[in-house]
Order: C-alpha cells, then structure tokens, then sequence
C-alpha cells in the first residue's frame, strides 16, 4: 500500500474495518461508533456473538472481504492485524487512494487522544495488570477509559469510553499490521508504564529473545523524562533492559516484586480461601494490607504494580484497598466455568511455558483437597516448537494429572522444528507425574469425566477455544455424575 495514504485525515465522518470481528477490532468498532462516526465492517468469518454484539450496535459487519464493502469510499480504512498485503479490501483501499491506519494508530489518535496513557506491557499478565489498574481507577472515581485484550468481569467489556483523564492500554508486543511490522506497543507514549516480564514468545514474530528484547527496549526509550515506569524486579530480563536504557533515558523508574531492593515489596502472604491477604511494602516503608480475590503471587506482583502505578496518580490507600477487594477478574484468567458435584472446571489462558507453570503453582493452595488436574493444548507458534520442550515439563510440577492434547495447528510449523508432545509426556512421566497423551479432544473429555473425583480441580489452559472443551466437559460430568 501506497505509505502515503497511511495517515488519518484531519476530517473524518465514515470509518471501514477490515477484519472487524477480532475481540480488540470489534471493540474499537464500537467505540468509534459512540464516538459519533459512521462505521462499517467485514470479515472473513462473521457469526455470533461478535455479529451479533456489532449489528446490535449499528454497525453492519460484510461477510467475505470484496472491494464492493469499500465502494462507499470511506474517509479512513482501518486494517486489522489479520489482514494481509492480497486483502482485496486492502488492495482496492490502495487502488483508490483511501487514507488507511492500524489499529493501534487508531486508538492512539480517536481515543486516547490528550488523555494520560498508562500502558502495560511485558509476555506475561498484562491483561490481568491492566484490568486490575483499570478497575482501581474506577473505584477511585476517575472514571478511565480502557482498551485490554480480556473481558473485565466488573465491566462485561473490554473496553470503555470515559470522560475521565486516563486510559489503560494493553500494550501489545506484536505486530501492528502488514505494512507496520512494529509492535503494537510502540504507537502509545505512555504517561506512566508497567513493564510485568520479557521472555521468548511469538516466534513468528520474533526470531530469538534478543529479537524481543530489541522491541521492549524500544517501548522504554519512548517513555518521556519524568514519566513513570513500574518494572518487575523479578525478572531478570527486565532488569537488563532497565540497566541498559538508563544510561540514556531519565524516565523515572521503579521496581516491583519480591526482591529485597524492588521499591514496591510484595510482604508476606496469607491464604484463606477464597482469598489473598497480603502486606505491601513501598520503599522497605509498610504501605498498607491487602485483601485480593486473585490467586498466586504472580498475580499478587501484579497487583503491586497496579498499586504503584495507582499511588503515583494520588488515589488514596482507602480506594485502592477497596478496588483490590471489589475486582472480580478477567475471563478465561482462572475462570471458574462450572463445578458438578464437587469437581471444579477452570478455563485459563496460560499456554508460554512460564504462565504454565505460575498458573498451575497459584492454584494448587486454593484448591487443597483434592487434585489438580491439567489439561494443555499448545497451540501458539512457539508453544509448538523445539525451543520450549525442556521447559514445559517442570510447568506442571504442581499439577498430579497432566493431559496433553496433540496440537491441531501443527501444520503451520515446519516439520523439523516441532516439538515432541509425545517427549513432553514421557518427560513429564519422568517427573514423578502421571500424563497421558489425546490426539483428539472427545477421548480428553471422556478420559477425564471418567477420572475427575469430588474435590478435583480440571484447569484447562490453552489460548485458543479448546474444540469448547470446557462446555463439552461440564455437559459429560453432568451426564456422568448422575
């Protein structure tokens, strides 16, 4: 596409996006619909509950991209992540010369235009840091604005329009568009920053984690003098990059997590199901005691950096301690879907091999009488290659049952680079553990009806729909446990 045209003209009234049906694509949909603009969209693959949830707001989304969707000739076409160069939308948006954007670019320029931008970002947690800070701010009465990749149980959305003065974005690491290879991240100067984990990840994005770490590097550099960063002092990446930026960069900067020298120190922890009692430590200085719905002190490390971020915007002690109290989560973040008869169906994102394993070792202390069985389908680029077949066999240490399901997506790797599941079974085996290995999700939903006992803990962790494994299972236990 012609870069010339890649801009957002100063008058805007009809908007098309290509590729609309996507979870961050419907909801920008949606909000420049509230925004007053005209709106349209299509997609390749348009069905409930996104049609629904667009038509219902009057947008009319097209099924198929054809050039006719753009015949209208919009004032600007925003092109989805998704959407690639042979698009014919993208090509006859090129042909007749329409101003086009990203995503990304959008939501900088339409809706976080003068506000603060607190961004987080990192592998790992942003959805759960981001809606967390999000909520605090509404329990605040700040009112803010937010756009994060999950759905905010508080908000049923993922986003909202606010009159507020800030808005919570999740910071993406990955590409922007075809034409824009740069992480999404790198469109939204932050007024204050949380940088949660840098590791390996995306690999058809990323070539190494020198590659990643080049893109977070980048995010730090765009922060501005006096503009706050929180960075986990636990990850030894980002205190890497942290070291290496502030030879040149004057942001300020704070750290987060366990270790005895990180500014804001997650005390001790007290575990009283179904909740999280923890002491908060700003500069080796009590700052205050907490109660928290969210499991495990990765989550808890989470919460410092929301805590942070919310203490150097004002809000008082009172106001966050009710947020942490009030917040009810992210879905498919340890999501309860069902219990029957005393078995509990837990959905979770997990999938990096480090979430796996923080996911499966936070949970084990809140469910203690019975076992914790784990069912994992790697799905990701870089869930199914060789780099990660050492580290997910110790992922599952915590868990006494693991199931592995064959990856359906294996094509879209080449042959040489997968990794083993079969190996990954046997190393887990190794371990001390029982694992069992399904090359197709109905024998997994038997398999593991017939075995789960009262008491019994089914996470479910995959970034993907699962084959609607947790439905399907809960259904099969119902059926079972008569």
């Amino acid at each position: 596409m012609n870069s010339h045209h890649n801009r957002i003209p100063e008058r805007v009234q009809t908007i098309h996006l290509i590729a609309a049906c996507g979870t961050g694509m419907g909801a920008l949909a949606c909000m420049l619909k509230d925004l007053g603009y005209k709106v349209t969209g299509s997609d390749a693959n348009v069905y409930p509950p996104m049609s629904t949830f667009l038509m219902e707001r009057g947008i009319p989304v097209m099924a198929g991209f054809d050039e006719a969707n753009i015949a209208y000739r919009p004032d600007l076409v925003v092109v989805g992540n998704a959407v690639i160069r042979e698009n014919p939308e993208a090509r006859a948006a090129d042909e007749m010369g329409l101003s086009y954007c990203s995503m990304p670019q959008a939501v900088n320029h339409f809706l976080a235009g003068e506000k603060k931008r607190l961004v987080v970002a990192g592998t790992h947690g942003k959805t759960t840091t981001g809606s967390l800070l999000a909520w605090l701010l509404q329990s605040a009465g700040r009112d803010p604005s937010f756009v994060i990749g999950g759905i905010l149980k508080n908000y049923l959305s993922n986003y909202q329009l606010s009159a507020g003065p800030e808005i919570v974005i999740e910071g993406d690491e990955y590409d922007t568009a075809f034409f824009d290879k740069g992480p999404k991240f790198l469109h939204y100067p932050p007024h204050m920053a949380i940088l949660t984990s840098v590791e390996f990840d995306h690999a058809d994005i990323y070539r190494d984690l020198a590659h990643v770490k080049s893109a977070f590097l980048k995010f730090l550099e765009g922060i501005e003098k006096d503009n706050l960063l929180m960075a986990f002092a636990d990850d030894p990446v980002v205190r890497e990059l942290i070291r290496n930026f502030n030879r040149d960069i004057s942001c300020r900067v704070m750290t987060y997590g366990r270790k005895a020298d990180a500014d804001w120190r997650l005390g001790p922890v007290r575990i009283e199901p179904p909740l999280a009692l923890f002491e908060v430590f700003k500069e080796n200085r009590l700052f205050g005691e907490f109660r928290s719905r969210l499991m495990g002190e990765y989550n808890l490390c989470n919460a410092l950096a929301a805590i942070g971020i919310a203490d150097g915007l004002g809000i008082e002690k009172a106001a966050i301690s009710e947020g942490l109290m009030t917040f009810e989560g992210v879905r498919r973040r340890q999501e309860v879907r069902g219990v029957i008869q005393g078995i509990t169906v837990m959905d979770d994102f997990a999938h990096h091999p480090t979430a796996v394993r923080e996911t499966v070792r936070a949970l084990r202390p809140f469910y203690p009488s019975g076992r914790l069985i784990a069912l994992f389908e790697p799905r990701t680029h870089a869930s199914m290659r060789k780099f990660f077949q050492d580290a997910y066999p110790p992922a599952f240490d915590h868990a006494d049952l693991v199931c592995i399901r064959e990856p359906t997506l294996f094509q879209k790797v080449p042959e040489a680079e997968r990794m083993s599941v079969q190996q990954l079974v046997e190393d887990i085996q190794s371990r001390g553990k029982a694992a069992h290995l399904f090359t197709d999700t109905e024998s997994l939903i038997e398999f593991t009806a017939e075995t789960a006992a009262p008491g019994d803990l089914v996470l479910i962790m995959s970034n993907g729909g699962f084959d609607n494994i947790h439905e399907r299972l809960l259904q099969t236990l119902i059926r079972r446990k008569k």
